[in-house]
């Protein structure tokens, strides 16, 4: 079985990061995986996504996800910018870093009555914890637990291996704080 994930993000905001350590996670783990973005402008705040892949066998793909399984959407403005349902099955499931509940989302995004939505603050829980609006860290975390394919700490492990080699132990610290935040206070509706 492969899934796929769709994330919509902006520039800057740490999209990319955040699908390259949920794939790194996962290859820890002993599955195939794929992450890549696709740029539109390449500047700060311009749209972007960026795609997984994860399965338990070899993969042979090599193109963007059109029909993903999850869309997780970094930054909420893309809601009405960009069609973040483009492509979604009836099953897909929706991750949105937002202060609205999931039952806002479901209104707000037009999503299937089969369709999942999850909300986490992911903004406020990067302040709290790494003083900059990052939402990666903790919509890697909330990933980890709404999809089953990684457990918490195999991605706990990964963030401090892949921040380990860039940042100070205080950032560090505090995207493990995220990432773990992220994986408790994700909230489904």
């Amino acid at each position: 079985m492969i899934t796929e994930i769709r994330w919509h993000g902006r520039g800057g905001q740490g999209t990319v990061t955040a699908a390259k350590v949920f794939a790194d996670a996962c290859l820890s783990s002993g599955r195939h995986v794929q992450a890549f973005p696709e740029y539109g402008p390449e500047r700060s705040g311009a749209p972007l996504r960026a795609y997984n892949r994860i399965a338990d066998r070899e993969l042979r793909m090599h193109c963007p996800v059109t029909k993903p399984d999850i869309v997780v959407i970094a930054d909420p403005t893309l809601i009405d910018a960009v069609n973040v349902t483009d492509g979604s099955k009836p099953d897909t499931i929706f991750l949105v870093n937002t202060n609205l509940s999931p039952e806002e989302l479901r209104k707000k995004i037009g999503v299937a009555p089969s369709q999942k939505v999850f909300s986490i603050n992911a903004t406020k829980i990067a302040l709290e914890t790494i003083g900059r609006p990052l939402p990666n860290a903790a919509l890697v975390g909330a990933l980890a637990r709404i999809s089953k394919l990684v457990d918490l700490n195999t991605v706990l492990e990964d963030v401090r291996k892949s921040f380990g080699k860039k940042f100070s132990q205080k950032i560090i610290d505090g995207n493990l704080e995220a990432t773990r935040r992220g994986y408790e206070e994700v909230m489904e509706g």
